[in-house]
């Protein structure tokens, strides 16, 4: 949408002298000026031309000034409606701004200063009234785009909580799983942090219990410390010890897979079992 850059003047009235002394008021002015003898004739042009302001007369033969600018509202609701008349008739000054919603009531005669600076300001109020009218169509525009956007960011929401959600429910079982194995199993990353146990392991080790997200550093006992140490510097390593009071063959693998899942995977194995 954008704003007019021609101002069209409208004036409506059955008099040609009342035409002319208008147009000659606004000859100085940088306004395109239209004439229509009639209601029927001013709907035409006003079909034709679009023009931001009308100043019809009241009183006209076939139809008055009340009808003709109640249907200029109901096909250009934005142009503004000016009424001239010679008749101070309060009553019909009133209808005639209540049917037509009209901007400015001008008696006859009039002043021409002060005509000029109601068709000025009725001008202003058209561009505002369009601007505002564009603002509101942009923000409408902008608020379904905002609202799409929402739409899709919370399918994107949903969808990446269901497969946080699958994963949950991937590793909880994968939990269950390792902690139903007979053997007690130890990860530790690159950085020397605890990634993975289960629990049995929590049962062998004691107070060599390394939490989740935990760093080992100082906290494996012997001959775990020596063992990750060892195992450091080869791909598979196991021996047979005791690990808290426990015999067993402790066994290690370093992991060294794609995606970045590098570290040892430790498994302790109680001859008991």
């Amino acid at each position: 949408m954008t704003i007019d850059t021609e101002t069209k003047i409208l004036c409506v009235d059955d008099e040609p002298s009342v035409l002319n002394a208008l147009k000659r008021v606004f000859m100085d002015e940088d306004y395109t000026f239209l004439t229509a003898q009639s209601g029927r004739e001013g709907i035409e042009i006003l079909k034709a031309e679009n023009p931001q302001i009308i100043i019809s007369d009241y009183r006209m033969p076939e139809m008055n000034g009340i009808d003709f600018l109640r249907q200029v509202r109901e096909i250009s609701p934005e142009t503004v409606r000016i009424v001239l008349s010679g008749y101070a008739d309060t009553a019909s000054i009133v209808e005639a701004i209540n049917e037509g919603q009209i901007y400015k009531f001008i008696p006859k005669p009039w002043n021409d200063d002060e005509i000029k600076v109601t068709v000025s300001n009725a001008v202003e109020r058209y561009h505002l009234y369009k601007r505002n009218l564009e603002l509101t169509t942009e923000l409408q525009k902008k608020n379904a785009e905002l609202l799409n956007l929402n739409m899709q960011l919370q399918k994107l929401l949903d969808e990446k909580t269901m497969h946080l959600n699958f994963r949950d429910e991937i590793l909880i079982r994968h939990q269950n799983i390792l902690d139903t194995l007979p053997v007690g199993i130890l990860g530790i990353d690159p950085n020397n942090v605890s990634v993975l146990t289960n629990r049995r392991w929590a049962e062998i080790a004691g107070d060599s219990i390394c939490m989740l997200g935990e760093n080992v550093n100082n906290k494996l006992r012997e001959p775990l410390g020596s063992f990750v140490e060892e195992l450091k510097h080869k791909k598979v390593h196991s021996i047979r010890t005791e690990l808290c009071g426990i015999k067993g063959k402790l066994s290690g693998r370093q992991m060294d897979i794609d995606e970045g899942q590098q570290g040892i995977i430790i498994v302790f194995s109680p001859e008991e079992d």
